[in-house]
């Protein structure tokens, strides 16, 4: 985990280099990091110039490495999934203050399961049946779109383990899934809806070779955490500058679009991960019923711990 936590000195800002005024502000590693920088930047800089600290662009290798980051104070603030946004509120000190608003006005995006335009999957029954000869790009771990959805409604509910049902199985970010789709590299791999928008704009050609067989119910859109400690006051300065840009500065409202076709920010809190935690209890309870390998005595204890767990959420 370290290993991951360090790598952030070779992709963005050196841990140490950070004075005590400082923010690291983290960013999901959905796609290259010269491009999530390119897309950040602006927005970074208007919040230095805005909240006063200094902002440093935080980079890790996975979701991991960032929440290991909140989780040790080497990062504040960040952009995360809601089920990083997840781990990190119960495991890094986290908690939820904003969460983006689209353009559009559509409340969430969505997870998908694609293959390349010439592949004969067409169905997500193509994919479950063919498993065994098929290579699968999952994504991230701690992904929303790229694993906890898809491993529950494309997967658990058809009583299946991606980890196992496939000839190969690998990780990776969107952007690298979808250009292994696009080359051929794996069968079918899981992506979202935004994050296939924004490869469709950078290559277009490559796109051309990406078809869709499997679309999730809506997903949340993502939200802003920032670590519980910070001084109140620096704390109502962030959230004053989330909250209001992009509202009226043209240029604000260009710079929140290249990001990610948004409009700009709106308050939240920990409640906005209420169904992803949901979600990943009953994938849990999916897993458990079907482990053939547990006395019947643990599996009725287990699945009754679940189950308070989940009725706690109601």
């Amino acid at each position: 985990m370290f290993k991951k936590l360090f790598a952030a000195f070779a992709l963005g800002v050196g841990l140490s280099g950070a004075h005590a005024q400082d923010i690291n502000f983290g960013m999901i590693s959905t796609e290259a990091t010269q491009n999530l920088k390119a897309d950040w930047q602006p927005l970074l800089d208007d919040m230095a110039k805005q909240t006063g600290p200094k902002i440093n662009a935080f980079f890790a290798s996975d979701y991991a490495g960032l929440i290991e980051a909140m989780r040790f104070n080497k990062m504040q603030v960040a952009w995360l999934g809601n089920k990083s946004a997840m781990e990190a509120v119960d495991r890094a000190s986290g908690e939820v203050f904003a969460q983006m608003v689209n353009a559009d006005g559509t409340q969430g995006y969505y997870s998908h399961l694609i293959v390349h335009k010439d592949s004969p999957l067409n169905t997500l029954d193509d994919v479950l049946k063919n498993g065994k000869s098929l290579n699968f790009g999952n994504g991230d771990p701690n992904s929303t779109s790229g694993f906890l959805v898809p491993g529950y409604y494309a997967f658990a509910q058809n009583k299946i383990d991606a980890k196992t049902h496939f000839k190969v199985v690998r990780s990776a970010n969107h952007e690298t899934n979808a250009l292994a789709v696009a080359n051929k590299q794996v069968d079918v791999a899981t992506n979202n809806s935004e994050n296939l928008e924004k490869f469709k704009e950078r290559q277009p050609e490559k796109f051309k070779d990406i078809k869709i067989v499997w679309t999730s119910p809506l997903i949340a859109l993502d939200p802003l955490v920032m670590r519980k400690d910070l001084p109140e006051p620096l704390k109502a300065k962030i959230k004053d500058f989330f909250y209001n840009y992009a509202k009226t500065d043209a240029r604000e409202k260009e710079i929140v679009m290249k990001i990610s076709k948004l409009s700009g920010f709106k308050p939240s809190t920990n409640a906005q991960l209420t169904p992803i935690r949901q979600l990943d209890l009953f994938g849990k309870r999916n897993k458990i019923e079907a482990d053939a390998t547990l006395a019947d005595a643990d599996k009725k204890t287990r699945l009754a711990e679940i189950d308070q767990q989940l009725a706690s959420l109601k």
